[in-house]
């Protein structure tokens, strides 16, 4: 397979998993539409590709790591709705469309995200076991990432820096853990699930921290060139709330600078996997080159 068609190629896959993890049909009715109101609004996927692409860099079978694919794209968008509410970021729109509060209401809203947030272990739970990871390792793995030392921490932190002037080194610690942590663990739990040796897992781990950070600094100057068209969410609202961003510290082509960098660490991480990790090369790529 063309390593570049391997993300298109793996949407469906990801699309009809996500359909089938929360019913239509699930009581109560409200919640269970809100939760797949956001979870069904299309986007990247880029952390279930992560995944899925992270099983096969690692010689294993995707459908061991779909389980996992499914748990971070709950983790994810559960953060989206989150941080859209009025009393964080205050988005109207997501995914080219009203965010989940400006359709359901800031209290359904919280609790569709809650309901995503418990989702995502229930999904992760159900990884056969092998012969180096129990399901219940993959548990305590994402509840790492998403939790108080990871996504949050980073929330917490990027709200307490608003309308501060912060060094980069701060920058980078925000961004590790509200961005970085779950595209790496990503890698991780899709290599776990296949039970991939400690070497192969600490290359992972190297990838998912520059490439993380690499998405960020990139989405960072999106924010400022970009449409909302492209992007199907609101622009320009990191300057308007004192949010410190890469180029803002950097300016703009040094933010474009420091991506080409991180997106080259990157990719020298991959090296030792060899044709194998050819998808997470093309993905690495696309995502420098994006425009939206």
């Amino acid at each position: 397979m063309n390593p570049k068609t391997f993300w298109k190629s793996r949407l469906p896959l990801v699309e009809k998993a996500l359909d089938r993890l929360i019913s239509p049909q699930a009581n109560p009715p409200l919640i269970h539409r809100a939760m797949r109101y956001s979870l069904l609004a299309g986007g990247k996927r880029l952390r279930p590709i992560l995944c899925l692409a992270a099983a096969r860099a690692v010689g294993g079978k995707e459908s061991y790591a779909l389980p996992s694919a499914c748990a971070v794209e709950c983790i994810h968008t559960y953060s989206l709705i989150h941080d859209d509410l009025p009393c964080m970021d205050d988005d109207h729109f997501r995914r080219g469309r009203p965010t989940n509060h400006r359709v359901y209401g800031e209290a359904v809203a919280v609790l569709a995200g809650d309901g995503l947030l418990t989702q995502a272990f229930a999904s992760v739970a159900r990884t056969k076991p092998n012969r180096r990871y129990s399901p219940a390792d993959l548990v305590t793995e994402l509840a790492h990432a998403s939790g108080s030392l990871g996504l949050i921490a980073g929330q917490v932190l990027d709200l307490d820096s608003e309308k501060k002037r912060i060094p980069l080194k701060r920058l980078v610690e925000i961004h590790r853990a509200k961005t970085g942590a779950l595209i790496t663990t990503s890698l991780r739990l899709g290599a776990m699930s296949v039970g991939a040796p400690p070497e192969k897992l600490r290359h992972l781990t190297r990838f998912g921290q520059s490439l993380g950070l690499a998405f960020q600094v990139i989405d960072d100057i999106l924010d400022i060139t970009s449409t909302k068209a492209k992007l199907g969410k609101s622009i320009g609202k990191d300057q308007s709330a004192g949010k410190a961003t890469y180029p803002k510290l950097l300016g703009l082509a040094g933010a474009k600078k420091e991506a080409g960098r991180l997106t080259a660490s990157a990719r020298a991480s991959l090296r030792p996997l060899g044709s194998a990790a050819a998808p997470l090369l093309a993905i690495a790529d696309t995502l420098l080159g994006r425009d939206h």
